[in-house]
């Protein structure tokens, strides 16, 4: 036992020693950290500055840009195209995370500064080449004005969002800064710790408690063997146990089911609502906008032109924003249509077939009761979206000539159906054929949306026999 003591006394006396590295590798470690923070505050500030320097040459090329084709004196010497270069090289490098500041190259990771970037790219590159057409002396007058006029309208937007990622880079630069502190704070905690422990705990208190936990492990060896045939004879509760924890795991499995399940329909439920949202934005905000843009056009056309060319243009531009119109329409539609909550389920599909044979040329039809049928609105909505997945994909994947949607009650339940006259699969396969509507993810969407209706989803189908889909809901 003597020699136990000792060589349990020597393993301790090894540990004081890793523990005295442990607080020199600490305080590296801090300094190491700190070293490297303060680098990349240095490298934030430079990457602020050239942000920053973004909203000044746009601006600048703006004032030159009107400067310009107003002909108008001024006492900027800068060169335009070498001012346009300068943007361009610095946009394309804050954007790519690779900014060359003097012979070095900064690089960061920042997922919130990439979707700004993302944003602004499609500002950016209308100003861009805006501006590359007001640089151009052999373009006409009349078209630099008419960049002139997208260069101002898009500015603003350009300058909010650069505030934006220039606010988002300080906030960045200030989060590791405070990171280094609360770092810092750890380190010196973790290092008093360490030297509490060794005063406290290992050096003598440690060797005279393992001297006695070693006594204790002689005795309790002796109550282990008798435990050991204690435990022979409760192999019949360890069995017990082991097919009580199965049975705990499937029921854990059939409630993670269900929790998917709910998770499922709350997202669901979301996008609707999100849908619903959107719509009534695009509907009420950009729609109206849009309408009294043409408005005002329409009015500006009265005005006399100076030649036919403009007038063509201008004639141009307001069939133009009319086709926005109806587009941002369509779109507000699709996304929620009106005519679903105001005249119900029938009155929608008849719609959405409607639409989609003028918009395709293909013999889309609508078969069933017109009379309003009375149902939950989440009931309502998930028939009309898996009615528009079956029919988006029938006309994108299965070559048909005629599809047909039918809306059956039938006592307590609402079958739909939609079938065409396609090109069909054979069931069997319908995981390995790559371009079968219903082995992506189109069946997948129909299936969820179907089981959360608690209803029950069949597919009949044959090659060169086309594609019958029915969906069965209990209507309480």
């Amino acid at each position: 036992m003597e020699n136990v003591d000792k060589r349990v006394a020597g393993s301790l006396t090894r540990f004081y020693v890793v523990a005295l590295m442990v607080v020199a590798f600490l305080t590296l470690g801090g300094l190491f950290l700190i070293r490297k923070t303060i680098m990349s505050l240095n490298y934030d500030g430079r990457v602020v500055n050239v942000a920053g320097r973004q909203r000044m040459l746009s601006q600048r090329l703006t004032k030159l840009s009107i400067l310009s084709i107003e002909s108008i004196p001024h006492a900027d010497s800068a060169s335009f195209d070498s001012l346009l270069h300068v943007w361009k090289e610095s946009h394309q490098q804050l954007a790519s995370r690779r900014l060359k500041i003097g012979t070095e190259v900064v690089t960061w990771k920042s997922r919130p500064l990439d979707e700004m970037f993302k944003r602004l790219d499609p500002v950016f590159e209308q100003i861009y080449e805006s501006f590359l057409v007001i640089g151009n002396p052999k373009s006409p007058l009349s078209e630099k004005q008419i960049v002139l006029k997208l260069i101002l309208e898009k500015e603003p937007v350009f300058l909010a969002n650069m505030n934006e990622i220039v606010f988002q880079f300080d906030k960045e630069s200030y989060a590791r800064l405070k990171n280094l502190e609360t770092i810092e704070w750890i380190m010196d905690i973790m290092t008093i710790l360490v030297l509490l422990a060794e005063g406290l705990l290992i050096f003598r208190p440690v060797v005279n408690t393992t001297k006695r936990a070693i006594r204790l492990v002689t005795e309790s060896e002796r109550a282990l063997a008798e435990s050991n045939k204690k435990l022979e004879s409760s192999n019949n509760e360890l069995v017990k146990t082991q097919k009580d924890i199965v049975r705990i795991e499937a029921e854990k499995y059939e409630l993670q089911l269900a929790e998917d399940r709910i998770r499922a329909a709350a997202l669901i439920e979301g996008q609707e609502e999100e849908r619903k949202r959107f719509a009534r934005e695009l509907h009420d905000g950009i729609g109206q906008m849009l309408t009294g843009l043409k408005l005002h056009a329409e009015k500006l056309m009265q005005v006399p032109f100076e030649d036919e060319k403009q007038r063509l243009r201008f004639e141009q531009l307001v069939k133009l924003i009319q086709d926005i119109i109806q587009t941002t329409r369509q779109i507000s539609y699709n996304l929620m249509p009106s005519v679903l909550g105001d005249f119900g389920l029938s009155a929608a599909l008849k719609l959405l077939c409607e639409q989609t044979s003028d918009s395709t040329g293909m013999q889309v039809s609508f078969e069933g009761t017109t009379e309003r049928i009375t149902m939950p609105q989440p009931m309502e909505i998930g028939l009309y979206r898996i009615a528009q997945e079956a029919l988006n994909n029938a006309v994108k994947h299965a070559e048909a000539s005629h599809i047909v949607i039918q809306l059956i009650r039938r006592e307590s339940k609402i079958i739909l159906v939609v079938q065409d006259d396609g090109k069909g699969f054979i069931i069997g396969n319908l995981k390995d054929q790559k371009h079968s509507f219903l082995s992506q993810n189109g069946i997948e969407n129909i299936r969820t949306r179907t089981e959360l209706l608690n209803g029950d989803l069949e597919i009949e189908s044959e090659l060169n026999g086309g594609t019958r889909l029915i969906i069965k809901l209990k209507l309480n």
